[in-house]
């Protein structure tokens, strides 16, 4: 049985509260928020479950694992302090405000033997699953490009952009389902209700094979959306989470026949002719399940099992790479960047406490 602690219970952690009392491996020992009523809220729901307003409290050698669902700019701190204690760690997305701090709390991980995973839960969703597994067997043909939509009437943050709270999703979905970083960013962001906040994100993302995402995210828009269409040259597939059919395979493509003989003036255009298919819409079968309770029980067996969780700390990083790219890319108002670079403007943590 795996003793869990939980550093914030406000918006995400009383989901992972749930999920983590409800998995048969795993226990909650205890829940730290500074806000006395969220404590309340734990208190009458699970009254077994000790509370506190002192995250350190849950350093003690009851607990095997922390769990932190806090604000974004704590994530390293809390993060660096639980791996300190030995204890494994599991930290909502993103896993760091920077490189350096995500490279460091990886390293820091390795070094002490312990287990780090990051709140990826896209990547244990079923149709995302399914997606993915419809691109490997070449349902799509070869891909050629992808864009991604997350928008909604708030949730507004004054602690993170649009980019760093929203994108972390689209940004992990593409990497996990290309099985590949992209080479390049080119990011525009732009703040109407708080000056320096960015509340709508526009990002491209170069991928190798000349395959190309577009994301747009914002939390300034009149209706929920949540979806993903990949084109390919043999169909194209929508991932629309909001749609009962959450997976739609259309039957649609364009291919070039070279007709290899000159059918006008214009000899080298008109050798070619485009051939336009529309076909049928297919919606593929899918085995539901909850995601963030696939993602717990991943992070409690990838301690019993030893072994590494999904969204593992690597994981994490790859996805910070690109977020501080992106973020610097469009500090330079939407300059394409090199991911792989290291960026000029992040202060390089010390690996000491």
């Amino acid at each position: 049985m795996i003793n869990i602690g939980l550093i914030g219970c406000g918006y995400w952690g009383p989901n992972l509260l749930r999920n983590f009392m409800d998995c048969p491996e795993s226990q909650v020992f205890a829940v730290a928020d500074l806000d006395e009523s969220r404590l309340a809220y734990v208190r009458e729901k699970y009254p077994s479950i000790h509370t506190t307003t002192d995250y350190t409290a849950l350093f003690n050698p009851g607990v095997d694992a922390v769990v932190i669902a806090t604000q974004p700019r704590t994530h390293y701190r809390l993060a660096k302090e639980a791996l300190l204690q030995g204890k494994h760690v599991l930290v909502e997305k993103p896993l760091a405000k920077s490189v350096a701090e995500a490279e460091e709390l990886v390293a820091l991980a390795a070094e002490r033997g312990l287990k780090l995973m990051v709140g990826h839960t896209f990547e244990y969703n079923a149709a995302v699953r399914e997606l993915k597994k419809q691109i490997q067997v070449g349902t799509v043909g070869k891909p050629y490009y992808l864009y991604s939509q997350r928008l909604n009437f708030g949730v507004v943050r004054q602690d993170v952009n649009a980019l760093w709270n929203l994108a972390p999703h689209d940004v992990s979905i593409l990497i996990y389902l290309l099985e590949a970083m992209p080479l390049s960013v080119s990011c525009r962001g732009f703040d109407f209700i708080q000056p320096g906040i960015q509340d709508i994100v526009f990002m491209v993302l170069k991928f190798p094979d000349n395959v190309v995402a577009h994301v747009q995210v914002s939390w300034l828009d009149p209706s929920k959306v949540r979806k993903m269409t990949v084109v390919g040259s043999e169909k194209m597939i929508v991932y629309n989470d909001m749609d009962e059919n959450k997976i739609q395979v259309f039957d649609k493509g364009i291919k070039v026949e070279n007709k290899g003989e000159s059918l006008g003036p214009y000899d080298d255009f008109e050798k070619y002719k485009l051939i336009k298919r529309a076909g049928d819409v297919h919606y593929p079968p899918l085995e539901f399940s909850e995601p963030l309770k696939d993602e717990c029980l991943d992070f409690v067996r990838s301690i019993i099992d030893d072994r590494a969780p999904l969204t593992d700390g690597q994981n994490g990083l790859r996805v910070v790479r690109v977020l501080e790219t992106a973020q610097d890319s469009m500090d330079l108002h939407g300059v394409a960047l090199d991911v792989r670079r290291t960026s000029p403007n992040r202060k390089q943590p010390s690996l000491t406490p």
